[in-house]
């Protein structure tokens, strides 16, 4: 019979020998260039460039000493050993508790996730989960299934709300995502590749980020975290250790270089701006404060910049002077090449905020329009 306090030894052994691994792969990789930063462009990273003077190990290494030093225990104190159980039995814990708030929606083009809202069957989402659809099928944790109906949704921000009516229902508990710090470990709680009630760790790596969707809409204050976030987990919830949803899983970043997602960078929308919105599509059905600027125009990618191709009646694009035609070239300054640009700058102010836009008019001439934004409906 072994030991138990010999088996333990041995399982935490086992990651301490992983990192000595992992420490001498880094090592023996020295030769290769090292990897260049990201940045992050219309909310997709891509590599900004690679370092033109690469890392290498020397060939000059010196001799071993004929003299072995002391080993090293690999094997951590008591303390820490109970530190690591102790978390990991709160994990446990949490994902028990929230995974019956994480359900299951379907829709005729596809899956994703959602996370219990009431007990009045509410149902919060992103709004690119349900898409057009006005009807869903909702399958809970126990594996019943239920009819949705649509509440309400706000693409700006990429929220929704469903309703289904079913007994018995465990709302999760929105937390306060203002108190995250970066660093703060979190678990994503979704449905990836239909895969239902799958769970992901990691942590808080940024906040506040402002990022595009492959549509163009940008969203403000996401949170980007290292927890895999894969397709299905859209809707469901990112949940800190308190057991509190502090974040509904949108998006994963994707490198136009490589192809595919971007491992380990994922972003949700945060659950301060998923409870504001999705308070008010549950009161009527629409978002009357959504704390978003608004410009009041539709836009198109032109050669010569961003072209203005309808601007809305009363809107204050209007009434600052702007016109079907017009190329927008940069507000407060910054530069506006593409919609994408355009989107980022609009999306970190504020309603009642002054712009200053530079145009220039279907007939050549330049001008500057000074707008008053009103506030994004929805």
């Amino acid at each position: 019979m072994i030991d138990p306090q010999l088996r333990n030894r041995r399982r935490l052994a086992a990651p301490f020998a992983l990192l000595i691994a992992v420490a001498i792969a880094a090592a023996a990789c020295g030769s290769s260039s090292v990897a260049s930063p990201q940045s992050l462009t219309g909310g997709v990273l891509s590599n900004a460039g690679a370092n033109a003077n690469p890392t290498t190990v020397p060939a000059n290494l010196p001799l071993a000493s004929a003299t072995p030093a002391p080993a090293q225990s690999t094997l951590p104190n008591t303390d820490s050993a109970a530190d690591a159980l102790a978390l990991q039995s709160s994990m446990v814990a949490i994902i028990k508790q929230l995974t019956p708030s994480v359900v299951v929606i379907e829709t005729n083009s596809g899956l994703g996730s959602g996370v219990i809202y009431d007990t009045a069957g509410h149902i919060v989402t992103n709004a690119h989960v349900v898409g057009t659809s006005k009807t869903f099928k909702v399958t809970l944790s126990n594996g019943k299934s239920y009819s949705g109906t649509l509440v309400g949704s706000f693409a700006a921000d990429d929220i929704a709300v469903i309703k289904i009516t079913a007994p018995g229902l465990t709302p999760a508990v929105f937390g306060d995502s203002g108190a995250l710090s970066v660093g703060d470990f979190v678990l994503a709680m979704g449905n990836p590749l239909g895969l239902q009630s799958s769970v992901t760790e990691g942590i808080v790596s940024a906040l506040n980020r402002q990022v595009s969707e492959p549509t163009g809409n940008s969203l403000p204050d996401v949170i980007q975290t290292s927890a895999a976030i894969n397709p299905g987990n859209s809707g469901g919830a990112l949940v800190d250790l308190k057991g509190e949803v502090v974040g509904i899983p949108t998006l994963a970043a994707t490198d136009p270089q490589i192809g595919g997602s971007a491992p380990g960078i994922g972003f949700a929308i945060s659950s301060n701006r998923a409870r504001t919105i999705a308070d008010q599509l549950i009161a009527s059905g629409h978002v009357t404060s959504s704390g978003r600027a608004y410009l009041g125009v539709q836009l198109m990618d032109t050669n010569n910049g961003v072209g203005v191709y309808s601007v809305a009646a009363g809107s204050p694009a209007q009434k600052g002077g702007l016109k079907a035609g017009d190329l927008i070239l940069s507000i407060n300054g910054e530069a506006t090449a593409t919609t994408s640009d355009l989107a980022q700058i609009l999306v970190k102010l504020q309603p009642g905020n002054a712009a200053k836009l530079e145009v220039q008019h279907s007939d050549g001439t330049k001008a500057t329009l000074n707008v008053t934004l009103g506030q994004l409906p929805g």
